[in-house]
């Protein structure tokens, strides 16, 4: 099938790319034009692992192109829309503006029986307003709404083979019939190996994705509260997860306590959620989002708290080695990373922060370059007075104390992810600090 991918930022250009190594002739379209270049040329211009690989395949096979003018759209039957929706300026609402005018672009290059399918996180009444747009067009076009759910560091993984596939269908039969054929088809894969499918309204098919994160947010941030008890009772916010994990009704992901959740999609959009209900007349329903929110940024200022105590109160001029800017491992993405935040709060105290990532610090650089910037570890470490772990890639969650003692200035580390084994550290003579755990 001959698709677009409207939109080649994270989402688009995944999209892009694992539909074509599906099989389907894929042309992707952004107006970046640098961005555009590098896709065309097989190059990822963000980090995702196997990424580079499916682009070169792509682009090498002839089924994946990309371009910067929304007229090569035509001709394909399933349009797919994946343009960002960050939050607005002085607002928690979500900014549709690159929405709508991908849409608005989108329409004179439509064609009867094609088939536009939203793939952007957006405010529930979105979708049948932008059905009405398209309708009102004339073009005889259709709308869907198919959210994404994919996880960064594992994207291409959750493209191609997704846990689940949900499809916001037209209220008419015969669109709804249309659309959902069209769809299939675009997933054969998926649907051959009886991936689960839930066929739904345009409301329900937003509130999914919305909701989804709300509740992996929730689950965080209710982690790190008991985390906060944990810290004045003595007791280990670790085992406690542990055990409270082997529920079945709660399981254990996503309760590990720490540093909080970042990222482009659950802070945006527990806020776009929490704004749509008041506009809706139900705020009260999501009010506890605004505590989930309240409770993540908490943590990061604990991080700089714990950060400050273990070296007397006195900061300024202590060497500071921060491991890990990106918001997760498995990326270089910063957006709202807690990481980058506690490295910028203790530089702001007046700490040398030295600051390293395997993969964001490019990224990290150009919005705060104020900080100092090294790509080895060993050099991070290098006369440090204080490490702070906070991002949990595995070369810092499996680096050995006696790695790192002979480096340092001071056996300190504070532990922002709860990742590292602290009775090994305090055997070698550290000081270990972690988020609940005494």
């Amino acid at each position: 099938m001959k698709i677009s991918v409207i939109g080649c930022g994270y989402l688009g250009a995944v999209h892009a790319a694992s539909m074509a190594e599906l099989g389907h002739d894929v042309i992707g379209i952004d107006v970046d034009e640098a961005k555009i270049t590098a896709l065309a040329e097989g190059r990822a211009p963000f980090f995702e692992p196997g990424l580079p690989e499916i682009l070169v395949s792509g682009v090498e096979s002839g089924r994946l192109s990309f371009s910067t003018d929304i007229a090569d759209a035509a001709g394909a039957t399933v349009h797919f829309v994946a343009v960002g929706t960050p939050q607005k300026k002085g607002s928690y609402a979500a900014d549709l503006t690159y929405v709508d005018a991908a849409i608005d672009a989108l329409i004179p290059h439509l064609s009867a029986g094609d088939l536009v399918a939203g793939k952007s996180t957006v405010p529930v009444g979105t979708a049948a307003r932008l059905a009405g747009k398209i309708a009102a067009s004339g073009t005889g076009a259709i709308l869907a709404w198919n959210p994404e759910f994919l996880r960064e560091g594992f994207a291409v993984k959750d493209t191609i083979t997704p846990d689940r596939l949900v499809y916001g269908l037209p209220p008419e039969g015969a669109a709804a019939e249309s659309a959902e054929s069209l769809l299939s088809q675009v997933y054969a894969s998926a649907i051959a190996a009886d991936t689960p499918l839930v066929t739904t309204d345009y409301a329900t098919a937003e509130l999914v994705k919305v909701s989804a994160n709300a509740f992996l947010a929730t689950k965080i941030s209710f982690i790190n509260a008991m985390a906060e008890i944990a810290e004045v009772t003595g007791a280990d916010v670790t085992q406690l997860a542990d055990a409270i994990g082997y529920d079945a009704r709660i399981g254990r992901r996503f309760l590990g306590a720490g540093a909080g959740f970042g990222g482009g999609c659950l802070p945006k959009d527990i806020r776009a959620f929490t704004a749509r209900a008041e506009e809706l007349g139900r705020g009260e329903s999501v009010a506890f989002l605004k505590e989930v929110d309240a409770i993540n940024l908490r943590r990061r200022q604990r991080v700089v708290d714990l950060a400050v105590d273990a070296l007397g109160g006195q900061v300024h001029g202590k060497k500071v080695a921060v491991l890990g800017l990106a918001f997760k491992p498995f990326s270089d993405d910063i957006r709202d990373s807690p990481a980058l935040d506690v490295a910028v709060r203790l530089k702001g105290l007046g700490a040398d922060v030295i600051a390293t990532d395997p993969e964001a610090i490019e990224n990290s650089k150009r919005l705060h370059p104020q900080l100092t910037y090294v790509t080895d570890t060993a050099e991070a470490l290098s006369g440090a007075d204080l490490v702070v772990l906070v991002t949990e890639w595995n070369e810092y969650r499996h680096m050995e104390p006696a790695f790192a003692s002979p480096l340092v200035a001071a056996k300190i580390v504070i532990d922002g992810r709860n990742c590292l084994d602290a009775a090994a550290w305090r055997a070698d003579g550290w000081t270990y600090r972690g988020l609940g755990r005494p």
